[in-house]
């Protein structure tokens, strides 16, 4: 493979604009192809970041023999089917999270990338983001001594008309998926598995989950608590509370915006300085991935995929003790 990676973008949503255009700050990399369900949204997309090449449908964008690798940016309930039809094309894949709607269709996705022999990775940007990094370096060290809990909130109400991904349980409607994955990851970069989970929902008339609470406890006394809600507009913070000191995560703990605070005393807490690069904050997973296909690897050592089969693992066992159901 060349040193220069070749991109394609599945899906011209939000969040695809906003990865085309922190692509083209990423060296190495080039945006050459975009595939939509329409070729005039796929024109359109492409149009905007002088992409030469534009697909009408994810099939032609797939079969695309100038392609490397495809960013999948589509609603939660077609991430599978979506990563499968490329990796059946031999393309390499970074997918958004929830890589899939559940580990069973995670463990096929991996097979299919082995026997392919291809490189797959979950698009879980805030592990690549700078403040993040820096968090696993303090934890590390020691600078907090040992953990003991972990809080993770993240919510809002949305304004208006919420949109569809979101309220439809045929979509993998409702916080968990969307939301609640963010404190989950969290508490599994900082903690790992636990050993004990206990949860509950507020269901929405249509079933999907509008609050979700969940509480992680471990064989070595710590515990974590996770909530996310639709109900209202909360502080996005995280706090890491241990032996030395606490780590609070600002608003929103997930983006790059978010800053580190540390306190010693539990009660004055001191910035530390992160830096950033310019962009939306999806350069940096796009960057590593461009490096790892430069090096010829196939699993990310950053975002591994017992980390995907572990994530979806917690998000499938909270869904069965709380019952929570999707159409598909």
């Amino acid at each position: 493979m060349s040193q220069l990676i070749r991109w394609g973008i599945l899906g011209t949503g939000r969040i695809a604009h906003k990865f085309a255009s922190d692509l083209l700050l990423v060296p190495g990399a080039s945006l050459v192809a975009v595939g939509s369900r329409t070729q005039e949204a796929a024109d359109g997309f492409a149009a905007t970041y002088a992409i030469p090449n534009s697909h009408g449908s994810y099939e032609a964008l797939a079969a695309d023999p100038e392609v490397d690798v495809i960013y999948i940016s589509t609603p939660h309930v077609l991430h599978y089917e979506n990563t499968m039809l490329c990796l059946q094309q031999r393309k390499a894949v970074l997918c958004e999270k929830p890589f899939a709607m559940n580990r069973q269709q995670v463990t096929a996705m991996i097979a299919l990338a082995r026997q392919q022999e291809v490189f797959l990775m979950e698009a879980l940007w805030t592990k690549f983001l700078p403040h993040y990094q820096q968090l696993q370096e303090l934890l590390a060290a020691g600078t907090i001594g040992e953990v003991s809990c972990v809080q993770a909130n993240f919510g809002f109400r949305p304004a208006g008309t919420a949109p569809s991904r979101l309220t439809d349980p045929a979509l993998g409607g409702g916080t968990l998926l969307d939301i609640g994955i963010y404190n989950i990851f969290l508490v599994l970069g900082v903690l790992g598995k636990p050993d004990g989970i206990t949860a509950a929902i507020t269901p929405a008339a249509n079933g999907i989950d509008e609050q979700c609470i969940a509480s992680f406890t471990y064989s070595n006394g710590a515990m974590a608590q996770l909530y996310s809600t639709f109900s209202a507009t909360i502080p996005i913070e995280a706090h890491i509370f241990g032996s030395k000191g606490n780590i609070k995560l600002t608003n929103r703990f997930n983006e790059p915006s978010s800053r580190l605070l540390l306190s010693k005393d539990g009660i004055h807490y001191e910035e530390l300085p992160v830096a950033a690069l310019p962009g939306w904050g999806y350069r940096y997973e796009a960057a590593h991935v461009t490096a790892c296909l430069q090096q010829g690897i196939k699993e990310s050592p950053v975002m591994t995929w017992e980390d995907s089969l572990l994530l979806i693992e917690m998000l499938d066992k909270i869904r069965e003790i709380t019952g929570l159901q999707y159409n598909k």
